[in-house]
């Protein structure tokens, strides 16, 4: 198996106008199914994932010669698409004249008529309960439980303090427990 190429060869490459393709193909293949997982487990549906993900890498391609080494690659990406969810379900609020609180239940309904949904009726569950969670715990939870991602690394993502995100973590928990166990 080819050993993962890091992210400085390929930031190395991007800045050359002859390997830049070559450095963004690169990219893609290290991180573009992690980035779909994150984007999808915020937006539910498979369609919406699939042109947000798109959409990120598009300003991840604009944007990528101007990047500082300052924060980590995938941090930056993370945070990039991160603001896309949060921008694409503010419109979907307003579009669809949802309010917030009925938004998880719409979701809902998505992930139940999902053919891309294969999870068993636990998985289902952990689903329902994440989408009754606040979008700022969904998050957290998310990059904490599935990406396994540091709280230091969320931090940068999110531009939160590791201790609010630690809060934010347990107060996921304790709200997706109490949903599981049906004393929400």
């Amino acid at each position: 198996m080819p050993k993962e190429v890091d992210d400085a060869e390929i930031l190395s490459k991007f800045q050359d106008e002859k390997t830049r393709n070559e450095a963004f193909n690169m990219l893609l293949k290290k991180y573009q199914q992690k980035i779909y997982w994150h984007v999808r487990r915020m937006v539910i549906d498979h369609d919406d994932a699939d042109d947000l993900v798109q959409d990120v890498f598009i300003k991840i391609w604009k944007n990528l010669a101007g990047f500082r080494s300052d924060a980590q690659l995938y941090t930056w990406m993370y945070r990039i698409a991160t603001n896309e969810c949060i921008t694409f379900l503010n419109k979907k609020k307003q579009k669809n004249n949802v309010s917030i609180d009925d938004m998880p239940y719409d979701l809902a309904d998505t992930l139940a008529d999902s053919t891309y949904f294969n999870g068993d009726a636990a998985q289902r569950k952990l689903q329902e309960a994440l989408l009754t969670l606040p979008e700022k715990q969904k998050l957290v939870f998310n990059m904490k439980y599935y990406e396994d991602m540091k709280y230091e690394e969320i931090s940068q993502v999110l531009g939160t303090s590791v201790g609010a995100l630690k809060a934010s973590f347990h107060l996921a928990v304790k709200k997706i427990e109490a949903h599981l166990l049906g004393r929400d």
